[in-house]
């Protein structure tokens, strides 16, 4: 496996110079133990739906998403029933899909039940990104359909600390001889975790950057 500084100057090679690369790599928020309750409830449900169908026709349809969920408000998400299901099932302003739709519900209870060890702000946002993958597995376990692409894009999305196995960090990845491919087991989740924490250390450089950074040398 190589070192940090190897994987980055291919990358710098690739984009240019180290300044361009710099300009194409994100940071994560540093407030985000902070984005309130329905911020992660919008989060979620945005990822939710995104999987598998057009991002765009999300993204054009989120207002309506906004409007018909009460601003995801999580204690009233929690509530809705069988009436607000029929009026959600005909409201052409959001995808009318009858299992992703519950998840709205599903995750706000899930979002209620983090407030006992201090919110989800706390919990998610706080968490630490040398367990990335532990986060990863908690959401997929309490949380409804959020677990593989949907968890992490949506941690990156919340701004939080996160990698993406994207196509090309997974071949970076196994490049680095880390994997041998893409990652299904718990197996692989560890010794993906193990490398980006040794990269971290070697570059002081958070699970973000070093994530984008071995996506832009392949």
């Amino acid at each position: 496996m190589r070192s940090f500084q190897d994987l980055y100057d291919i990358a710098a090679d690739r984009k240019g110079d180290p300044e361009a690369l710099e300009a194409m790599i994100p940071k994560p928020d540093p407030n985000v133990s902070q984005l309130p309750e329905d911020r992660w409830l919008s989060l979620f449900t945005k990822g939710v739906f995104q999987a598998g169908f057009s991002w765009k026709v999300i993204e054009a349809k989120w207002e309506g998403f906004e409007e018909a969920f009460h601003g995801f408000d999580v204690d009233r998400c929690a509530f809705l029933h069988d009436e607000d299901m029929d009026r959600l099932m005909s409201n052409a302003a959001i995808v009318r899909n009858g299992p992703k739709i519950r998840t709205v519900i599903e995750n706000a209870h899930f979002l209620q039940g983090l407030r006992a060890d201090g919110g989800a702000g706390k919990v998610i946002g706080g968490w630490p990104s040398e367990d990335f993958i532990g986060l990863l597995e908690m959401l997929k376990k309490n949380g409804s359909r959020l677990g593989g692409m949907t968890g992490q894009y949506a941690m990156r999305f919340a701004g939080r600390d996160a990698f993406i196995l994207s196509r090309d960090v997974s071949a970076r990845l196994i490049a680095e001889g880390v994997i041998d491919k893409p990652a299904t087991s718990k197996t692989a989740m560890k010794a993906i975790q193990s490398a980006f924490n040794t990269w971290m250390q070697q570059s002081g450089r958070g699970l973000t950057e070093v994530s984008r950074v071995l996506a832009f040398t392949v």
